[in-house]
This record gives structure tokens, sequence and C-alpha cells, in this order.
């Protein structure tokens, strides 16, 4: 791997418990770190990520794009060389059935110790949008 450039990375999940670190070449995908995330994410918790598609990675208040590299996606601000870089996860909740009437749905995610809690009243065919 010399000559690489390698970027070292740690996921926090919504507990505060990390993931990582690990070092990744910058040419690898969001939806690559999403699979790494499934495959090591703790037993011990409940309501783990199935797909891909229920995870987003969040890095400095930004949502990575699944078909992105992480020299794309990366934010350079604040970043220390050789530092380790920590991208926040967090989960969508599944979509019910649309023909299983009315829920509320309720995110909370914690950036920067700041709560953010974006509320979506399912009706048939509801998006949820950051």
């Amino acid at each position: 791997m010399e000559g690489e450039d390698l970027i070292e990375l740690k996921f926090r999940l919504s507990d505060g418990t990390d993931i990582g670190p690990s070092k990744y070449n910058s040419a690898t995908t969001v939806v690559s770190l999403k699979e790494k995330i499934i495959a090591e994410w703790p037993k011990d918790k409940e309501n783990g990520p199935k797909t891909v598609n229920s995870v987003q990675l969040i890095n400095a208040g930004k949502i990575l794009e699944n078909h992105r590299t992480i020299a794309e996606s990366r934010v350079p601000v604040g970043e220390l060389p050789g530092g380790v870089i920590t991208m926040h996860v967090v989960l969508r909740p599944t979509l019910p059935d649309k023909n299983s009437g009315n829920i509320c749905c309720i995110y909370i995610l914690i950036l920067a110790e700041h709560i953010l809690t974006t509320m979506c009243a399912y009706v048939c065919n509801c998006l949820f949008r950051f």
C-alpha cells in the first residue's frame, strides 16, 4: 500500500460508540464504506442497518453520496495531516408499506453537540429529506 493516498476514518454511531479507526484508500467509494459499517456493526446493538440505503454517512455536516469516493467527499476544513476523520452514521428508519396508514417518523441527528430533529408525517409516498 505504499504510495497510495490512505485516509484514516472512524464512524461514530448515534450512541457515541465508534467503528474503527481504519485506513482506507482515497479511491474507496462511500457505498463500500457503508458495506463495511454493516459488516462491522456491533452485534449487541439492536436495529442494525440491513442495506446500504438504510445508512447515511455525514462528514462535516454534509451527507455523502454513495457513488462518490472518499477523496471526492472530503471536506478538508479542520482536518489535521495524519489525523483521524470522524464520520457520523445515521440510520434511516425502514419505510412502512404505503398502504399501512399514517405514522410519524422522527430522525434525531447529533452533530457537534447540537440536536437536529426532523419530523415527517407519512402519507402515501412521503420521502425523507435532510
